[in-house]
């Protein structure tokens, strides 16, 4: 089995993996929103919000990448740590499941990045 496939398999058919026991708590927060929750307000704020707040992440993982040590290698680790919470917050805003992505994953596994990108249809002025 590949490290690939057996990650997948670790993470998505484990309910005890972190980021699917994450993504568990985001749903639920989604179906059932508690008042005094971050995620709460995430999804009560809107794609706007959710988005501004993973460009807002993703700059700080780029940040934290470019300081020095193992200070910087710790602080790269928290701020990707809440990247890829926002990520998963918007993946539950849009109704859009882990293993979802997981298949996708699989089906770009073995595939050359260049030529899975050189396969997708052209982007238009308006996209």
């Amino acid at each position: 089995m590949s490290t690939f496939l057996l990650l997948r398999e670790t993470i998505v058919n484990s309910s005890n993996h972190p980021l699917a026991q994450l993504m568990t708590v985001i749903e639920a927060r989604r179906d059932n929103p508690p008042a005094k929750s971050y995620t709460t307000s995430l999804f009560q704020a809107g794609l706007p919000k959710i988005a501004a707040k993973i460009t807002e992440e993703a700059a700080e993982v780029i940040e934290a990448a470019a300081e020095p040590g193992d200070a910087g290698r710790a602080h790269t680790i928290a701020e990707a740590g809440d990247l890829i919470y926002h990520l998963w917050v918007l993946l539950g805003y849009k109704g859009i499941r882990l293993a979802e992505v997981e298949a996708e994953l699989s089906r770009r596994f073995g595939i050359s990045g260049l030529d899975e990108k050189a396969s997708r249809p052209a982007k238009t002025a308006d996209q």
